[in-house]
């Protein structure tokens, strides 16, 4: 089976049941989408998928049938995405395990609402939690991005 994820081909052996996320993190080594909670309802595992941001432990390998991007695809480049570089301006991570299912779901949102109001911010990462309860600094980071991305 062939997966792209994050620019690269891979071949791959594995049973079209396995998870997304199995496959990225114990046979891609990619590590940055994290198991939450396996039922799709924390969001730590959200990856893109043609561009559309899923939650990896509830796709199989065998639906996926496009492009995966998972965190360690914003920096093709090497520099950091505006929302990464947010995240650290506003101190966002304090344990930092949901993180890369945030900024996912922020680049998802600025990319559908590049300037989203506070209800709009709320709405879209209601779905990511984090235990460390850090929001408020989240939709800062987020009105940051925003606002770096309106000056670009």
């Amino acid at each position: 089976m062939k997966l792209n994820v994050n620019g690269r081909d891979h071949d791959i052996e594995v049973e079209p049941e396995m998870p997304l996320l199995w496959v990225l993190r114990d046979k891609l080594s990619i590590l940055g989408p994290k198991f939450g909670c396996g039922i799709a309802q924390c969001g730590a595992c959200t990856v893109f998928l043609d561009g559309e941001p899923v939650r990896s432990c509830s796709v199989t390998v065998g639906e996926v049938s496009g492009a995966v991007t998972t965190i360690e695809g914003l920096m093709p480049d090497g520099r950091m995405h505006p929302v990464q570089q947010a995240w650290i301006d506003e101190q966002v991570a304090q344990c930092g395990y949901c993180q890369a299912g945030q900024i996912m779901t922020a680049v998802a949102l600025l990319e559908a609402i590049p300037n989203p109001s506070d209800e709009e911010i709320d709405n879209a990462m209601s779905g990511n939690l984090c235990r460390c309860g850090t929001y408020p600094r989240i939709r800062a980071a987020i009105k940051r991005a925003a606002s770096a991305n309106a000056g670009a």
